[in-house]
């Protein structure tokens, strides 16, 4: 199913798009802009195949002839821009399939609707040629372009694109689809909800991943008996968190997600709004363990751990200086 009734949150997109579709009034060129992995692919594809729908209407039917092309990826009039390099979307790919095709009449349909995902990944070049397009559209053009990062974009395209920006997700809408839809536990849905902080997609991958269960296994291993350990097997314990370095901020989310739960429970003594209340003995003896200033301290720590990680200091040693902060503060 692919309708605006399957968009998890974005209620402001919905109803902007829904409105055009309904007055007619669709402009020439949209920017949907946020996170990678939240869901802009997917506006931009129901978006489209409601602009081609033989019946009309806010909802694409998803039976005529052109909502089947448009859900089998073979629609003539929906175009996906490609790139052949991964980092950049150059000049000649913005020519060859958005400028020189866009003079040439929709094959079947009332739009010829151009996705352009990664858009930030334009070079100067592309930007300029692209834009000469949004200066003079036909009437039957419409391009979207997807991006992370709106303002890595000419301030000129900006000007002629109507701005969407998403929304983080609620995460009791991330927590319903994760166990609705895909079957997750209720504890781990509520846990992948947490960190993914209101990014569908990201759910969806963590809710599926066993390297994301591992990390959690082996955090949250070292944090109960962190303040048991001594220097050399902290250092071991390090050197197992380089083995998932890519992951690395994932990590440390999960560190400060349980400090975060523990100072909760210290200052409420209550467990129902824990996110890891299935550790509650264990996050009862952090709690009582440690004082608010030095769960404050540790959850401060964290956050320099990952500027210092962002600023590409050796990882070694953010990671040594981490740990030490932590058994001090425990």
């Amino acid at each position: 199913m692919a309708g605006f009734r399957d968009i998890i949150g974005q209620q402001q997109i919905k109803e902007h798009l829904q409105n055009a579709l309904s007055t007619g009034k669709v402009s020439h060129a949209y920017i949907i802009n946020g996170e990678k992995s939240s869901g802009k692919e997917f506006i931009a594809k129901v978006f489209a195949m409601a602009l081609q729908c033989e019946k009309g209407g806010t909802e694409p039917c998803q039976e005529c002839h052109s909502c089947k092309q448009a859900l089998s990826g073979n629609h003539p009039d929906i175009i996906k821009v490609v790139h052949e390099k991964p980092n950049s979307i150059g000049v000649d790919d913005i020519r060859s399939q958005v400028n020189s095709d866009i003079a040439v009449k929709p094959y079947s349909s009332a739009y010829k609707v151009y996705i352009i995902n990664e858009a930030e990944k334009m070079t100067a070049q592309a930007q300029n040629a692209i834009l000469k397009t949004l200066e003079e559209p036909p009437a039957y053009g419409v391009i979207l372009l997807l991006t992370t990062n709106a303002n890595s974009l000419l301030s000129t395209i900006r000007s002629r694109c109507v701005m969407l920006d998403m929304k983080p997700v609620a995460d009791n809408l991330v927590k319903e689809y994760l166990c609705n839809k895909l079957q997750v536990p209720d504890y781990k849905a509520e846990v992948c909800a947490a960190f993914a902080r209101g990014n569908v997609g990201k759910a969806k991958v963590l809710a599926t991943s066993e390297e994301f269960d591992n990390i959690k296994a082996e955090a949250l291993a070292l944090l109960k008996y962190i303040q048991d350990m001594d220097l050399n097997e902290i250092v071991a314990a390090v050197k197992k968190v380089m083995e998932y370095k890519l992951e690395i901020k994932d990590y440390l989310d999960i560190c400060a997600i349980w400090y975060r739960d523990a100072l909760l429970f210290k200052a409420t003594n209550d467990m129902n709004h824990l996110i890891f209340r299935e550790e509650i003995q264990a996050l009862r003896r952090t709690a009582q363990r440690s004082s608010y200033e030095g769960i404050e301290n540790i959850i401060k720590a964290l956050d320099t751990a990952k500027r210092r990680l962002d600023a590409n200091v050796n990882f070694e040693l953010v990671m040594e200086l981490l740990m030490m902060a932590i058994q001090e503060n425990s």
